[in-house]
């Protein structure tokens, strides 16, 4: 990439984002697309506008996200999207710090490098940011000293900010915890690998007798985990055809004020998608299945409850903290018997996995971990290809008929200065759902704690396959003869290659933050989906709510996304500095208009009280090791005696995870006994607490309550507890 082709990135990608911010400007306005712009403000009750139509002003927002507080975030979306900021703020406060330092010292002493050969593969291209880089100065130069300096200056400050994010997430959520309010996770564990039943006990009777042994004065009751797959099936076939009948009536009800007084009743054929079939009036249609649906799962129901029972149960007490003392307790003297762990939310809990068995858990974990490496050296194979064929004169000698196409200067311009970077962000598109699905496989039993092992996994990813990869390949196959020929320089050419490689990573940060955070403030997409849905498919009022839910923030794919932008930029600050402000300008952008939409926008899921952070800290500390091993790596190419003095950089790193491990993480794989005890504001509705657990599939009125023996809800959050 040559320095028009920098500059042309840089610029459009700019140019784009003043455009999706004139858009989003002039659409939030409109009461139209409030349901787009502000639906989590609309689905609480909240006026759209903050004071009114006062705040119509287009650049109002921006006000209202810096004036917002943590508690404001806290209200609106949840601990977990407070703590997500903990940690923007964090890396944000980290590079300015080291930006408004080193900038000033670092980039004088690279422009001034000195004669010499400069360890570059810009081959006097890209002259103008090479002379900004560490790559201009020569070996041996006591200039290195400057930037080994700045080495240990970006760890220090690292390792201080993220010491005290944790001690303010770790405050966060035990404030959380101590909420007066009921929470019927709070009063619940969930205990898998339950031993075979005796002859003459039923399953339930089972789990009564041994916990109202151990915990007489504080058991309630237990709820048998049942497999619920038949029966759900028939639920969201009931749940189906009442929509169908809903949209149905509407539309007969429209039909009455147009041609017809009587209306025209609405028809449908019964065969694939409405297609074939015999023809039907759709009401009457619907009335039938529904009858028929409802007779149906009511047997399937006491089928389900009585014959379909699994090795699993839901244990509640009426006191949280014996709850939570019984959530972290060994209650039986083999592993793989009586395993319990704390209850998370109703909606969280992935039903079919409570049921497998501990060694089957250990086993598919393992395999999955084992499929993940594969799939990671696998992937690496298209992204090093890509890497390397889509620079403009690989395409050329692939493609020679595209050669006349290319020689247009202003298309070739564009081309070099997106191609590859969009190549790598459509690439990292595809993973998500197979990492999720992986996950699960696993036997991870919540929502939540699949979601960080996703975004665990996409990390590695990223990491392995974008950073090392991107760099390796694009070497490899620029300098493969050289390496052929003397495979012993394969070092210096790979040390050679990180100043190079910064021009391109240091792009690819400005696409992601100013194209990336432009569609998400404007929510282009959201919003033409729903005016598509609207015009075209939705008739009903549930129908309409249903095209513009917004969903929530996605911290499986987002936080290791993130991740990969600290990890270039950390490994760049010293090589070539003039990385640091693009990577405080992605997180601080990403702070305001990620604000915004998470007062406004996006609606959790589910809440896992901080959960994240710990993965969190300790992918940024793996990040910083591999920054300081790679600084390592490059003063020895260039040859400064005194690089060994770097090698108590990463021991302190890893000290410093291990010191937080022991004194913080217990307290966010357990809730604290002290925290527990906390009191709450009224004696609990252990009925409500219970009912809470019961999943919709199997609520029905003409059930007994003592027969529900399965356990999942998903209760509104503003349910009462007490």
């Amino acid at each position: 990439m040559d320095f028009s082709s920098f500059c042309t990135s840089l610029g459009t990608s700019f140019v784009i984002f003043l455009v999706l911010m004139i858009l989003f400007a002039l659409l939030q306005s409109k009461p139209g697309n409030n349901v787009v712009y502000y639906p989590n403000r609309i689905l609480k009750g909240l006026d759209p506008f903050e004071g009114g139509s006062k705040t119509r002003n287009p650049f109002s927002w921006i006000k209202e996200a810096f004036s917002s507080s943590e508690q404001d975030v806290i209200a609106m979306s949840g601990l977990d999207t407070a703590v997500f900021f903990v940690f923007l703020s964090t890396v944000f406060s980290i590079l300015v710090i080291c930006g408004i330092i080193l900038l000033p010292v670092l980039l004088p002493i690279a422009v001034t490098g000195g004669a010499g050969k400069k360890l570059t593969t810009s081959e006097g291209t890209f002259n103008e940011l090479d002379q900004l880089s560490m790559g201009n100065i020569t070996a041996k130069s006591v200039r290195l000293w400057a930037f080994f300096i700045a080495c240990y200056f970006v760890s220090l400050v690292s390792l201080f900010l993220l010491w005290k994010a944790y001690k303010h997430v770790s405050w966060l959520r035990t404030k959380a915890f101590k909420s007066i309010d009921v929470k019927p996770e709070q009063f619940a564990i969930v205990v898998r690998d339950i031993p075979p039943v005796l002859d003459g006990q039923t399953r339930k009777e089972q789990v009564d007798s041994y916990f109202k042994a151990i915990y007489p004065e504080t058991f309630y009751r237990s709820m048998i985990i049942t497999d619920n797959k038949k029966v759900n099936k028939i639920w969201e076939e009931l749940e189906g055809y009442k929509k169908k009948l809903a949209r149905a009536e509407v539309v007969y009800a429209g039909s009455k004020t147009t041609a017809k007084p009587e209306g025209t009743r609405p028809t449908n054929k019964t065969g694939c998608l409405g297609l074939i079939g015999k023809k039907v009036d759709s009401i009457e249609y619907c009335n039938e299945k529904i009858n028929e649906l409802v007779a149906k799962l009511e047997s399937e129901q006491k089928v389900t409850l009585r014959e379909k029972q699994q090795n699993a149960a839901i244990v509640f007490f009426s006191n949280r903290v014996i709850a939570a003392s019984a959530a972290q307790s060994l209650h039986a003297q083999v592993v793989d018997h009586w395993s319990v762990f704390g209850a998370p939310e109703p909606c969280q809990l992935l039903w079919p996995n409570l049921k497998i068995k501990y060694f089957q858990r250990e086993l598919r974990q393992y395999l999955v971990y084992f499929i993940v490496t594969l799939a990671i050296f696998f992937y690496m194979v298209p992204i090093t290809f890509v890497s390397a064929f889509t620079t403009l004169k690989s395409l050329e000698k692939l493609l020679p008929f595209i050669k006349p196409i290319v020689k247009i200067i202003t298309l070739k311009t564009v081309l070099e200065a997106y191609l590859p970077q969009l190549a790598l962000i459509i690439f990292l598109a595809m993973l998500p759902k197979l990492l999720m699905f992986l996950s699960k496989l696993e036997g991870i039993p919540t929502e939540s704690h699949a979601a960080r092992a996703a975004s665990g996994k996409y990390f590695y990813f990223t990491v392995l396959n974008v950073f090392i990869g991107v760099t390796l390949s694009g070497t490899l196959f620029d300098t493969f003869k050289r390496i052929q020929n003397k495979p012993k320089d394969i070092v210096p050419v790979l040390a050679e290659s990180l100043p190079g490689r910064a021009t391109f990573f240091l792009t690819f940060v400005a696409l992601k933050f100013f194209v990336g955070y432009g569609l998400e403030l404007s929510r282009l997409v959201p919003l033409i989906i729903y005016n598509l849905k609207k015009k075209f498919l939705c008739k009903t009022e549930a129908e309409l709510k249903e095209a513009w839910a917004p969903g929530d923030l996605g911290y499986a794919t987002r936080i290791p996304a993130d991740m990969l932008i600290v990890t270039i930029v950390l490994c760049y600050s010293c090589i070539a500095p003039l990385i640091i402000p693009f990577g405080a300008l992605y997180f601080g952008l990403g702070w305001l208009v990620l604000r915004n939409q998470a007062l406004k926008v996006y609606v959790p899921r589910y809440e896992s009280y901080g959960r994240m952070w710990p993965h969190i800290n300790n992918r940024i500390l793996a990040s910083m090791v591999l920054y300081q091993v790679t600084m390592f790596g490059y003063f020895g190419v260039q040859q400064f005696v005194y690089a060994p003095l770097l090698i108590p950089l990463p021991i302190l790193t890893v000290l410093f995870g291990f010191i937080c491990s022991k004194k913080f993480y217990p307290s966010f794989q357990h809730q604290a006994l002290e925290v527990a005890a906390s009191e709450v504001k009224e004696v609990p509705n252990m009925e409500l607490i219970y009912r809470s657990f019961i999943p919709l599939s199997l609520s029905s009125e003409k059930i007994d309550d003592d027969q529900f023996e399965d356990a999942r809800s998903e209760v509104s959050r503003q349910t009462s507890f007490v």
